[in-house]
């Protein structure tokens, strides 16, 4: 059984349920704003999941290495070692307004110190990511196949929007830290240090990031963090559709992402995040980003009971560079083929309430970000990648994208580049 914190504060209980299922109850009188999801308000009747956990706790279960890490540590001693399980070890430190801790303990988050220096400057060379991955996966409440962990960050050269998050009061992880396989996708933190510069060129909000010099890591702040160390609630959309993580690609574009953004977010903020959430779909296929599935889309509130707005943009990459057939995550359409300029425009129309002019901006300004941003992908791939080839290929989806689903048939980002 778990205990199950919002905001720090009590909400209810996690327990197993039947063979295979869980089921949380909110505790007596609790008040709405203990609510644990947008989608589970406070209520006296159990919260059943026949199969795994709800969609909301199954949420920031890690994935892949650091999944691998976690079981490998703990499966010997525990003899099993389930979700439930791993939600019980990383449980204190997640993305998010919601903690879990033993039924009776108290909620603590004791995350360690770590030099955010000592990675961008890759002082640990290769070890790097190992020593990360023994000091901090319990810490790490996160999902994702891409390695990572969660660390509790100080910046030497902190600037005053960072100070308060450094403060020894602050108990938290600050900061994601990613890292690539060299056999399976190799310089992905340098893909996504491009890709997320072209979202803040396109003036997408998008959290503070920094490549390390050997590009092998990629140091993003977290956007769920408040500078008094109290979490915005974050919400994927895998929870919002109700579905849990193994069903991230499931479905259609129109409704899983757009019509479930016009259910959640605060009309009042409707036609910003509207807007922004059709650059950044377009964005996607500009960049030709086959793994824009429901998780890496979500929505942020300062209050459970209060409106919500588009999260930060995050886990944004190109991977045709590494699986040059790949398509969308999801269909538009019914087809998971890349969408042309005339499906795109017409998307925007319906679906974000966007006037023809609008969508137009928006292509033309996705074209311009990428072509800005192409020079630095040009001189980090000549100069200091350890596999050359693959900023090539990066650009070569971009004109892709360029091409075909912005309609810009002349435009070439390689040409201008490349010698």
């Amino acid at each position: 059984m778990l205990r199950v914190w919002t905001d720090s504060q009590r909400s209810g209980l996690l327990d197993r349920h039947g063979p295979r299922g869980t089921t949380f109850v909110y505790d007596p009188k609790v008040e709405s704003a203990r609510a644990v999801s947008v989608t589970m308000p406070v209520r006296t009747a159990s919260w059943d999941t026949p199969y795994g956990l709800a969609p909301i706790f199954d949420m920031n279960l890690p994935e892949g290495a650091l999944r691998a890490h976690l079981m490998r540590s703990f499966a010997k001693a525990t003899g099993t070692f389930d979700d439930f399980d791993l939600l019980g070890v990383v449980g204190r430190t997640q993305i998010g307004r919601i903690r879990y801790s033993d039924p009776d303990a108290e909620l603590t988050e004791e995350v360690p110190f770590q030099s955010v220096d000592e990675i961008l400057r890759a002082r640990r060379g290769g070890e790097l990511f190992k020593y990360l991955l023994e000091k901090f996966a319990v810490h790490s409440g996160l999902s994702g196949v891409q390695p990572k962990v969660m660390i509790r960050g100080i910046d030497e050269a902190q600037s005053s929007a960072t100070a308060d998050r450094q403060s020894p009061s602050f108990k938290s992880a600050t900061h994601i830290v990613k890292f690539w396989e060299p056999t399976e996708y190799p310089e992905l933190a340098a893909n996504e240090y491009f890709c997320l510069s072209a979202a803040k060129t396109l003036g997408l909000t998008v959290p503070e990031f920094q490549l390390s010099d050997d590009g092998l890591a990629l140091v993003v702040q977290r956007f769920d963090l408040k500078s008094d160390g109290s979490y915005l609630g974050y919400e994927d959309f895998c929870v919002l559709n109700g579905l849990p993580t193994t069903e991230k690609y499931k479905g259609g574009y129109e409704t899983r992402l757009f019509r479930r953004a016009h259910e959640f977010i605060d009309i009042d903020q409707h036609k910003r995040a509207l807007e922004d959430l059709f650059k950044l779909f377009v964005l996607n296929c500009a960049i030709r980003n086959g793994d824009a599935h429901l998780k890496n889309f979500g929505i942020v509130y300062a209050d459970v009971m209060e409106p919500a707005g588009l999260a930060p943009v995050y886990d944004l990459v190109s991977t045709q560079p590494y699986l040059p057939k790949d398509a969308m995550a999801l269909t538009l359409g019914g087809s998971t083929n890349w969408p042309d300029r005339k499906t795109l425009t017409l998307l925007g129309q319906t679906r974000c309430d966007l006037t023809l002019q609008t969508v137009k901006r928006v292509l033309e300004e996705t074209a311009d970000a990428l072509s800005k941003i192409a020079p630095d992908v040009v001189a980090y791939f000549k100069n200091t990648a350890a596999h050359r080839d693959i900023g090539d290929r990066l650009l070569a989806a971009w004109d892709a994208g360029i091409q075909h689903s912005l309609g810009f048939a002349d435009h070439s980002i390689t040409k201008r580049n490349i010698p």
